[in-house]
């Protein structure tokens, strides 16, 4: 096996061990006395919906949305589809009929929510007095931004009608377990998918700061309501969210750790730096680059051949006006920091199969990439500065495209240190 099909092997293992159809089934819950609602959101939930309804004999109900492109035939459970990661119409639409979904319930009833990362801009519902075109322009701003997801997700909060534990609200009196897939460094469940059925121990105030921080601009009538504090979300000792719980069934650090057992496998020495490393793209390029280095060339602080795994979610602060992407930004980065070190060869892409705005999960980075690329005239330093890694990669057909994965545990990357 070539080091770059090792490589997408080990990618392919990490995406196969967080799949709905393995994860879901063990914390499925006994019957209910009352009904059985499904609900969800995420690029996993369709897949995860489907999950439920193969190992669920009862009778059920329900809706869940995904990603355009997503979803998979369910029988009994409504599919929608709507667009990420800036919203549509679609998205607050869907977010719209969940609500009515889950009203009327009572104490025998319960509602098993389906959440995965992307959930955010799927549950585009945005609070009275604020518009779906304000959500938009404000998720364009926090892409671009730097933000990390953390802080994201703090301001999509607080402006949603759904997010920041309200969802969980509306389901009261009914028990509420959430099945979490977890695509955020540090897996804290008010972060995924913006908390829709947690609750909130951020404030009106933080998101505002954020957005100072960033130096976002945002309309008059949203900086009011954060001001006010009418934004607020559902916070810690709500009554209304006694009977809910929370599961994370699947997570980066689970995803790492099947990679490493399948280099075991395969002969290499297998180490896991983190698996919830955030900072900017082109930055962590540069520090696992230099790690890299040093175990290429000093045997420190392991010995090669070995094999260097992380995950987590990095950040691109966007001044170009290229085709982006924080996995293809941090193996540009990685690639001129290693400056074609021998033996040295890197994987970087998302789990979910969509890097930034393109449906491609990532790329490869093998010790020639730099002379092929210049060899056809690209210009690697351009390219980073102009956050055009797909288009980098691409003209040089190193581009990792797999479709949708039906699963989201972020980002995963591999570094390959063969002597």
């Amino acid at each position: 096996m070539s080091p770059n099909e090792l490589l997408r092997s080990l990618f392919q293992v990490a995406v196969d061990a967080a799949q709905p159809k393995l994860c879901v089934p063990p914390h499925l819950p006994p019957p209910p006395k009352g009904r059985l609602i499904v609900i969800g959101a995420g690029k996993a939930s369709a897949a995860m919906a489907r999950a439920v309804e193969e190992h669920w004999s009862g009778p059920l109900e329900g809706l869940v949305v995904t990603r355009y492109g997503y979803g998979v035939p369910c029988g009994r459970i409504e599919i929608l589809e709507a667009a990420h990661p800036v919203p549509d119409a679609a998205g607050a639409k869907a977010a719209g009929r969940i609500l009515e979904k889950v009203s009327g319930l009572t104490e025998d009833d319960l509602v098993l929510c389906l959440i995965s990362g992307g959930g955010s801009a799927l549950l585009a519902l945005p609070l009275p007095g604020t518009r779906l075109e304000d959500k938009q322009a404000l998720s364009r701003a926090l892409l671009a931004s730097g933000a990390s997801i953390s802080e994201m997700n703090c301001v999509r909060r607080h402006l949603s009608a759904i997010k920041g534990g309200r969802l969980a609200a509306a389901c009261h009196p009914a028990r509420v377990l959430t099945l979490l897939i977890s695509d955020v460094p540090g897996d804290d469940p008010a972060d995924i998918a913006s908390g829709p059925t947690v609750a909130d121990g951020s404030t009106c105030a933080d998101a505002l700061a954020i957005l100072g921080r960033y130096a976002i601009e945002v309309p008059p009538h949203l900086r009011r309501l954060l001001e006010s504090g009418e934004g607020e979300t559902v916070k810690p000792g709500d009554g209304r969210l006694a009977s809910s719980e929370a599961r994370i069934i699947a997570s980066p650090q689970m995803a790492l750790e099947a990679a490493a057992g399948a280099a075991a496998e395969a002969g290499y020495a297998t180490h896991i730096l983190g698996d919830a490393i955030e900072g900017e793209a082109r930055e962590v390029g540069k520090v696992l680059a230099g790690i890299a280095l040093q175990v290429a060339r000093r045997g420190q602080p392991f010995a090669p051949p070995c094999i260097l795994l992380s995950g987590g979610e990095t950040t691109v602060t966007v001044r170009g006006q290229g085709r982006g992407g924080r996995n293809v930004e941090f193996l540009l980065s990685l690639g001129l920091a290693l400056r074609a070190e021998p033996g040295v060869y890197a994987l970087a892409a998302d789990t979910d199969g969509v890097d930034g705005m393109e449906d491609i999960a990532g790329a490869i980075l093998s010790p020639d990439t730099l002379e092929r690329a210049r060899d056809l005239g690209l210009k690697p330093r351009d390219a980073l500065d102009n956050n055009d890694g797909h288009g980098f990669f691409s003209v040089l057909g190193d581009s990792l495209v797999t479709g949708p994965t039906l699963t989201n545990v972020n980002d995963f990357r591999a570094i390959l240190v063969s002597r």
